[in-house]
């Protein structure tokens, strides 16, 4: 165990190794079965592997024979629940071309595979359009950038070359993310030339997004336009002053590491050299950023070597701390600390006493992962923000859970979830140390909540009774469900864990279930 102290705040990080057996590539940590749960997922070209998390942490193992994929996920993967079914899909990256493996609502997964041959790289889920559908996008090595536009239908149509268009490529790890604050996601592709020659092929590129469907690459005027070697970025809040900054991670010995600072107009400044980060010299293609510590500042996870957030915009180097691919990352114990899963093995978090809130953000109006909603919160220790992404660092698929360390701050005056639709919730003098569900736009209808894992609906969607999972914590509850407008369509004592739904009509609600000391709401689709 590392043994580095800065402080109760500002405490060591250290793992602990637990094996796992698993029979493919390991590629995702993230909840496949709508428990809000991280899972562990890998995969071959006939078999899905998970592990599904238990309430208390340990895991049911499941293998789920599909169809050969004609594409593998040999490049990277990631996952998102495109259809609105409940359940998470996945996107395979490979050296050929793209496939989806639609997750079916029989516990089985359906192949989608598209004909266009892309060298595929890294790969996101993310509402490209803003129409609510998750769209996929795919960086191209050799040719212009593809994505597939989800036409809500179960049909997808093909782009190529509006983002990331260069001619011959060199499309490496893209990362959706709301760099100049005006609600919209925009573009950041880090970008490598792999022959080891600098030229324009290998300059990063920033895609802004104007709000009405047109991105325009801006790289050189913010700043960001380095021509380096690089396989990914990690962006974060790391002064938290409200404005996402950049770590630009270098695969080559010939270019260094980079922190680029955000102004907050638009332009990025380098501050490296007053960073500590120049301590790692170690260089690949994995970076990606999360509390590790949960002392309120984001950290860097750069090839296994974590650039620890002193909270000055000064970071202290713990070498090694996790294998050097990082792994998928999310929370595998329920303990509110981000671990680690790669190698045949998860490192646990070993934690402290530092406090944490972790919120699964459930959209309505916009895509049902809420992936591009970007969550504020307010502590005595002041202002963080974070975005809902699928699609970090190069390779790997981590948690949709959004994810804050508090330090020693017990309660958070507010919380604020900005969704992609442009509906804001608000919820005030929440606790910590627990893991909350928003329903986009329940606050708005009065729905304050604190849904915990145990409330589970299913199945979901559903056509004719909806089944609860425990409510023992209740007294003698009732139940109310509402439509999207807010009315209330259906309501009475809740006497068994079992609801008839039959006569709704066809869309989403929100089921309120309430005693006189707790209130608890979850969304679920009639279909």
């Amino acid at each position: 165990m590392l043994l580095l102290f800065f402080g109760m705040a500002h405490a060591q990080v250290s793992f602990t190794p637990s094996p796992i057996s698993t029979n493919g590539a390991e590629r995702a940590a993230v909840d496949m079965n709508g428990d809000f749960l991280d899972d562990v997922v890998s995969v071959t070209a006939t078999n899905v592997q998970i592990y599904y998390q238990q309430p208390d942490g340990s895991f049911v193992e499941r293998n789920i024979t599909t169809t050969p994929a004609d594409n593998t996920p040999s490049w990277s993967l990631s996952a998102a629940d495109f259809d609105k079914n409940g359940k998470t899909d996945l996107l395979y990256a490979g050296g050929n071309g793209v496939t989806f493996m639609q997750a079916n609502n029989s516990d089985g997964f359906d192949e989608i595979s598209f004909p266009q041959y892309v060298f595929s790289q890294r790969s996101n889920f993310v509402d490209i359009n803003n129409d609510g559908h998750l769209d996929a996008f795919v960086c191209h090595d050799v040719a212009p950038s593809v994505y597939y536009i989800n036409n809500g239908d179960g049909t997808f149509t093909f782009h190529q070359g509006d983002i990331g268009d260069y001619p011959s490529g060199g499309n490496y790890g893209s990362v959706w993310v709301d760099y100049d604050n005006d609600g919209d996601m925009d573009c950041f592709i880090a970008k490598c030339n792999v022959n080891g020659d600098v030229n324009e092929r290998s300059e990063n590129q920033l895609y802004q997004n104007d709000g009405a469907g047109n991105f325009v690459e801006v790289a050189e005027t913010a700043g960001l336009k380095d021509n380096m070697q690089t396989w990914s970025s990690a962006w974060a809040d790391f002064d938290n002053d409200g404005h996402l900054d950049v770590f630009v991670g270098s695969s080559s010995a010939n270019f260094t590491h980079k922190l680029n600072r955000n102004n907050g107009d638009g332009t990025f400044t380098d501050i490296s050299a007053s960073t500590g980060i120049h301590a790692l010299t170690t260089t690949g293609i994995e970076n990606c950023t999360y509390d590790f510590n949960n002392d309120g500042y984001a950290d860097i996870a750069s090839n296994g070597n974590i650039l620890l957030n002193n909270g000055d915009l000064t970071f202290t180097l713990i070498p090694l701390a996790l294998p050097n691919n990082n792994g998928s990352l999310g929370d595998l114990n329920n303990d509110g600390f981000i671990d680690s899963f790669t190698g045949g093995q998860i490192y646990y978090n070993d934690g402290n006493s530092n406090h944490w809130l972790t919120i699964n953000t459930i959209g309505m109006e916009s895509n049902i992962n809420g992936i591009g909603a970007r969550i504020t919160i307010t502590s005595a220790l002041g202002t963080q923000i974070r975005e809902v992404r699928s699609g970090e660092g190069f390779k790997y698929m981590s948690t949709l859970n959004t994810h804050f360390g508090l330090g020693q701050d017990t309660e958070i005056a507010t919380l604020t979830i900005a969704w992609p639709s442009g509906i804001v919730d608000t919820l005030e003098n929440v606790a910590v140390d627990q893991v909350i569900s928003v329903v986009e736009g329940s606050t708005v209808l009065g729905l304050n909540e604190s849904v915990t894992n145990n409330l589970i609906l299913y199945p979901n969607p559903v056509q004719h009774v909806l089944n609860l999972g425990d409510t023992t914590d209740f007294t003698n509850p009732s139940y109310s469900i509402f439509d999207m407008q807010g009315r209330k369509l259906m309501g009475a004592r809740l006497d068994a864990n079992a609801i008839d739904v039959s006569t709704l009509a066809t869309g989403n609600y929100i089921l309120k279930i309430q005693d006189g000391n707790t209130l608890k709401s979850q969304r679920f689709i009639k279909k």
